[in-house]
């Protein structure tokens, strides 16, 4: 079985990290990868090369999507639209 790996960027809540590695999920954020402030491009890179889905709330991660831009994966989540429980 493939266990899927996530990049969260920095506009999603460590509390979210935390609740995915309570639960034994593989992730890694844009602070503890000291990737504050770099582009989304950079942001997506990194994903794609540690082969990570990136998760964000940010959506132009979607419009990278469109023009084709390679990655392992995004997870979109509006902003306010889900409670962290």
């Amino acid at each position: 079985m493939v266990k899927i790996k996530f990049h969260l960027d920095e506009n999603i809540t460590l509390a979210i990290a935390n609740g995915l590695r309570r639960r034994s999920i593989d992730v890694t954020t844009t602070p503890e990868q000291g990737m504050i402030g770099q582009s989304d491009e950079q942001q997506l890179e990194f994903a794609s090369s540690q082969n990570r889905v990136i998760f964000t709330q940010d959506t132009d991660f979607l419009k990278l999507h469109h023009v084709d831009f390679s990655h392992a994966g995004i997870v979109y989540c509006p902003q306010k639209s889900k409670s962290i429980g």
